[in-house]
């Protein structure tokens, strides 16, 4: 069995935003998905996807969205990212999906996840620069991480973002001593797109490696870890 990651799959079979208007390669992207998912990804293997999973802004809206990945081979875990609108606490998150007979999707927050022999952990994440409260928003995204890392004991623990920890002209030190601190030696992360993702810093940084894994870099097929 294996574990494989991939960002930013942007699904909208309900909500009404096509993600081709951000250029050519998001055209039929979720077609894309299904097809190299399927030739890649085996039944009781693990897929995290790191964030901006669903255009819906409620778990209602964004049910077709958990039905297409539900039907995909291999168990899901789930990492909220910056247009996930539609999650809630964990608590509902789980219970709406239950209620729908989906089984394979779970979800990753404040906490960690095993899957074959590592621990899945991470957090949505920051960047400076988004707002007034960035500070603030890097702080609790910090003590989320910890939790997550601290949750996993003694397990090798591989570490999943949204938000880039790294990026061209910077860092968010708060993350890496995280990860440091732990012993993380990978982090994948999404969010970065078109230029922003041919300027995205991968690679060795502070001991740690760092993987861009936004659909659209991976040509929409989930990278085996």
């Amino acid at each position: 069995m294996s574990v494989f990651v991939i960002g930013d799959t942007h699904l909208s079979h309900s909500a009404d935003k096509p993600m081709d208007v951000f250029g050519s390669v998001w055209q039929n992207h979720a077609e894309k998905l299904r097809r190299n998912w399927c030739k890649t990804v085996k039944d009781g293997d693990t897929v995290v996807i790191a964030g901006d999973v669903s255009w819906g802004m409620s778990l209602e809206e964004s049910l077709e969205d958990f039905r297409f990945l539900s039907a995909l081979p291999g168990n899901k875990i789930l990492l909220k990212g910056n247009h996930d609108y539609w999650w809630d606490t964990v608590s509902k998150m789980r219970r709406f999906l239950a209620d729908n007979g989906i089984f394979d999707i779970e979800f990753l927050y404040n906490d960690s996840i095993i899957a074959e022999d590592i621990a899945i952990c991470g957090t949505r994440g920051w960047v400076r620069g988004i707002g007034e409260n960035d500070e603030k928003m890097i702080s609790r995204e910090a003590g989320r991480l910890e939790r997550s890392l601290i949750s996993a004991g003694d397990a090798k623990k591989v570490v999943f973002m949204h938000y880039p920890p790294v990026y061209a002209g910077g860092e968010t030190l708060q993350f890496i001593e995280i990860m440091q601190k732990h012993g993380v030696e990978r982090c994948y992360y999404g969010h970065l797109h078109a230029q922003s993702a041919a300027r995205a810093v991968t690679g060795r940084v502070r001991g740690i490696d760092f993987f861009l894994v936004s659909a659209d870099a991976l040509d929409f097929c989930p990278l085996n870890i």
